[in-house]
């Protein structure tokens, strides 16, 4: 009779899910005694760099991640990095261990009480099986649940008596047979929907389409350009996006909306109908009141998240396949000729005392990158300008935290570099953001994962001091961080470190670090304080 253990090995391997991310415990080591050969276990030294790092994993490999974390501490240990997966939409199965179930009603030491309580909001189903042998069918629904649009974690509390428990034959055959289930997720919109839309774009004054994450992540990426051009539709990125869903070196785009209801309803004027696909209506952050949408206009999402269309404050909602409603939508309007993308100068990097500005940095750091370059950013007051250097335009090719919260750049990096080793990695990181995640550092280094980090330095965190000019809250403590060496900090972890001098010197220094295979290389830039605005 086999075990629970190798059971749940086996609904493991049947979905691909052979790589463990994981900060082990005393309730975890059941699961984890024997590993077997076939499973990669990739150890991060604090609980949100785990999470964080099968985030990124996740993201650039397009599958579904496995974690493994200890009990009610560990869990509590992730939940900003759950809280940013969740906003993420990343798959994910979570697995926690949990007191024997003999102590569980006297919450001995390290019971967790309320194991289906504690992660939430962050995951979208959290559950704890009432018999050892519910672990492995557990295991196979959770997975389903993680990929059923919208993505996101799911967590299950295992107590660490149940690995060695029996299962039946039938018991064990059922659980395979759940995890060899393949779901097709593929909501395709009603065809006089979709002419409906359409004679509405076409009789539009100046419609504008809004791409959000979920084109790039459902790869509607081509379906969406073929949309715009062919409908000669002007685009716009949705504010604070985390993934780049068109290409910024097309004719048709216009920039990312600012992420405020009165300045970006201002930035859509002209426009008498605002098509969203694959965003939220809209992703708000600070609060600056005003109009929703311009004088006269309409607004219609579409979208796989049924949630997101509810909560929307304006607007009608499609809710279906954004790839399959796009391509529909395309095919109302005849072929057209694209014009050619605007020439583009190139800037010159400039120095001020030896202290690169942001622009000028990223701009270097982007002359030094190869083409297929897989980018991850947590440099929050240099989004804009890492744009307008990097015009990104390519499916795929770009990672932020749509959830706000720090310390998922450095981790991402090191799990996406994992989940898509042939291309390189480069991580442009604020000097305040590394420090969330800094652990993930010592992975990079463990597993001679070729990450190349960018640590863009100016000793404060400039995004909080923008926001407290826009808050009126100027002379707030904290703002400043003085006295961080983060080239000794990455030596103490074992990461290969240098400091950029000039422009020049930085791209030198990023070409080579891109071109090696044989570990991480941090490079440090100090730079000048450009703060953002709306």
């Amino acid at each position: 009779m086999r075990t629970v253990r190798e059971s749940a090995l086996d609904v493991l391997r049947a979905r691909g899910m052979t790589t463990v991310f994981g900060n082990p415990g005393s309730t975890e080591l059941p699961f984890l005694k024997h590993f077997p050969g076939d499973f990669r276990y990739v150890l991060g030294l604090q609980e949100a760099v785990v999470v964080g790092m099968a985030d990124g994993y996740a993201l650039a490999s397009g599958t579904t991640a496995l974690v493994n974390l200890h009990t009610g501490p560990g869990t509590g240990n992730a939940m900003g990095a759950l809280l940013n997966a969740r906003a993420n939409r990343t798959p994910m199965v979570v697995t926690a261990g949990q007191q024997v179930r003999a102590m569980l009603t006297m919450e001995a030491l390290l019971a967790n009480p309320q194991p289906t309580l504690l992660p939430q909001p962050a995951v979208k189903w959290a559950y704890e099986p009432p018999r050892p042998a519910d672990v492995p069918a557990a295991l196979a629904r959770a997975v389903q649940v993680a990929e059923t649009p919208p993505h996101g974690p799911v967590l299950l509390s295992l107590p660490m008596d149940d690995f060695d428990a029996a299962v039946t034959e039938e018991e064990d055959r059922t659980a395979l047979r759940t995890a060899a289930r393949r779901v097709e997720h593929a909501n395709a919109p009603r065809p006089e929907t979709v002419r409906a839309l359409a004679d509405r774009i076409a009789t539009a004054r100046s419609a504008v389409l809004v791409v959000g994450d979920d084109v790039d992540a459902a790869g509607a990426w081509d379906a969406v350009v073929r949309l715009a051009e062919r409908g000669g539709i002007p685009v716009w990125g949705a504010p604070v996006s985390a993934r780049v869903s068109f290409p910024h070196d097309h004719p048709l785009y216009r920039g990312e909306l600012p992420p405020a209801i009165g300045p970006l309803a201002r930035a859509l004027e002209g426009h008498d109908l605002v098509v969203v696909i694959g965003a939220p209506v809209f992703r708000y952050y600070p609060y600056v009141p005003g109009p929703y949408l311009p004088d006269g206009a309409e607004l219609v999402l579409l979208t796989r998240d049924a949630d997101e269309a509810a909560k929307a404050p304006v607007g009608d909602a499609v809710v279906a396949d954004p790839g399959l409603t796009a391509q529909a939508l395309a095919d109302h309007f005849p072929d057209r000729t694209s014009a050619p993308a605007p020439h583009r100068p190139s800037r010159t990097p400039w120095t001020e005392d030896g202290v690169l500005p942001p622009g000028a940095a990223l701009a270097a750091v982007v002359e030094g990158a190869p083409g297929n370059t897989l980018w991850v950013n947590e440099s929050p007051s240099n989004v804009p300008q890492f744009h307008q250097a990097a015009r990104i335009s390519n499916p795929g090719s770009y990672l932020f935290s749509a959830g706000g919260g720090l310390g998922f750049g450095a981790a991402a990096a090191v799990g996406a570099q994992l989940g898509a080793p042939d291309r390189p990695v480069v991580a442009v990181l604020g000097d305040g953001s590394v420090h969330y995640a800094v652990q993930a550092l010592w992975t990079a280094a463990a597993y001679r994962v070729p990450v190349t980090f960018v640590v863009l330095s100016n000793a404060r965190y400039a995004i909080l001091e923008w926001f407290a000019q826009l808050e009126h809250a100027q002379g707030a403590p904290g703002l400043e961080i003085p006295g961080l060496d983060i080239l000794a900090i990455a030596a103490g972890y074992g990461v290969r470190s240098r400091r950029a001098e000039s422009a020049g010197d930085l791209t030198k220094l990023v070409r080579e670090a891109t071109a090696q295979d044989e570990g991480p290389v941090l490079i440090d830039v100090p730079v000048t304080t450009e703060l953002p605005s709306l």
